[in-house]
C-alpha cells in the first residue's frame, strides 16, 4: 500500500502523523516514526534554539526518518536553516506559498512536502519542485487550507499532478480512511485527531476526553474565530462555550466579540490565555479550558479510546489491509 510516497520518503507504512500544533512533540513523532510512519513536529512557532534541542531529542528516540513542518504564514528563513543544519531529511510547508524556500530545502537534499486545498494549487507546488502534495479537505482539524471535501478533493489533485506522490488528508481516523483514500489514488493517509488520542499527544487531558467522547457532530469550521496570534486563517474545533457566546450574540467580528480580551486560562509556558486565542489546550493549562481552541475534525466518532501511537499506526495499516481485501466489485 501506498508506496510511491513511502519510497519517497524512506518509511515503510503510509500513515503520515499531522503536525498539530502544541500536541505534536519528540515522543510523538517518533513514536509514529519507529511504527513504520512518517512523524512530523509542528516547529514552525519556536525560538530556533528550542528547534534545535527537539530536533535532537527526535533523532535520540528514533534512527527512522521524520520531518518538521513549517507554516508560511510567518517568517521560517532562520527555522529552515536550522533544520538543514541538524540533517532533517523532510521538510512540510503548511499556508502561503513555500516557492523561495522550496529550492533551498531540496538544495540541501531535503524531500519537501507542500499542503494544499485544490488541484490549482497542487500543480504549481509541482512546478516549484515540491516532492509531495497533501491534499487536505475540508473535513480536517486544526487550520484548513481549502473548503473541497476530502472525497471530491484527492481524484482531482492526483489527475492534476501525474506522478507525485499525493497524500490525503481531512476526516481519515482508521483503516477504512486509509484503504478509501488509496482507492481514490493517494499513497498515503495524514492523521491528526485520531492521534490526540495518543499516550504520547501532549495536551490538556479535558481536551483529550472530550475527543474521545465527542461525534462526527460535534465540531465547527470558522474563518477567523480562534484568531489572536494566527488571523484570518480558517479552521475547524470542537464546539464549546466560546463558540456558543459568539454565535448567541450575532456572530459579530472581531473587535465586537463577547468577551473578546477576557483572560479564561493561563499556563506557565504560555502565559495568559484569552478567550479567542489560536491556542492547543496543554498539559500545564489551568482555567476554563472547555472554553479553549480544541482543533479536531470529522472523523471524531471514530476515536474512542486511548492508546500508544505505535499501536494506532499498526491498527489503521491493518484494517485497511483487511478492507482492501473484503472490498469486491
Amino acid at each position: 500500500m501506498g508506496f510511491s510516497f513511502c519510497e519517497c520518503a524512506g518509511v515503510e507504512l503510509p500513515v503520515v502523523l499531522a503536525p498539530m500544533g502544541g500536541a505534536v512533540g519528540a515522543k510523538l513523532a517518533a513514536a509514529v516514526s519507529n511504527a513504520g510512519g512518517l512523524g512530523i513536529l509542528p516547529l514552525w512557532r519556536v525560538e530556533v534554539e528550542t528547534l534545535r534541542k527537539i530536533i535532537r531529542q527526535t533523532k535520540s528516540l528514533t534512527t527512522k526518518p521524520f520531518a518538521v513542518n513549517l507554516n508560511m504564514d510567518f517568517p521560517q528563513e532562520e527555522r529552515l536553516d536550522a533544520c538543514l543544519e541538524e540533517g532533517v531529511p523532510i521538510i512540510s510547508f503548511f499556508w502561503g506559498d513555500p516557492s523561495p524556500l522550496v529550492k533551498r530545502a531540496k538544495n540541501e537534499g531535503a524531500i519537501v512536502l507542500h499542503s494544499i486545498g485544490n488541484a490549482e494549487d497542487a500543480r504549481k507546488a509541482v512546478d516549484i519542485g515540491v516532492d509531495v502534495i497533501v491534499a487536505q479537505g475540508w473535513e480536517a482539524g486544526g487550520h484548513v487550507c481549502g473548503n473541497v471535501a476530502t472525497l471530491a478533493l484527492i481524484p482531482a489533485v492526483v489527475d492534476a499532478v501525474g506522478d507525485v506522490p499525493v497524500i490525503a488528508a481531512g476526516g481519515i481516523a482508521d483503516g477504512r480512511g486509509l484503504a478509501a483514500v488509496l482507492a481514490l489514488g493517494a499513497s498515503a493517509a495524514w492523521v491528526g485527531t485520531r492521534f490526540l488520542a495518543s499516550e504520547e499527544a501532549e495536551i490538556h487531558p479535558d481536551y483529550q476526553q472530550r475527543v474521545l467522547t465527542a461525534s462526527e457532530n460535534d465540531t465547527s469550521y470558522h474563518n477567523d474565530l480562534f484568531n489572536v496570534g494566527w488571523p484570518n486563517a480558517p479552521h475547524r474545533v470542537l464546539r464549546n462555550s466560546t463558540v456558543d457566546l459568539w454565535e448567541a450574540k450575532g456572530q459579530p467580528s472581531s473587535g465586537d466579540r463577547p468577551g473578546e480580551g477576557e483572560v479564561i486560562a493561563s499556563s506557565p509556558t504560555r502565559g495568559d490565555i484569552v478567550r479567542y486565542q489560536s491556542y492547543t489546550p496543554g498539559p500545564d493549562a489551568k482555567g476554563d479550558i472547555e472554553a479553549l481552541s480544541m482543533w479536531a475534525g470529522q472523523g471524531l466518532s471514530l476515536v474512542r479510546k486511548r492508546q500508544p501511537a505505535a499501536e494506532i499506526v499498526d491498527e489503521i495499516v491493518n484494517d485497511a489491509r483487511a478492507t482492501l481485501k473484503r472490498v469486491t466489485v
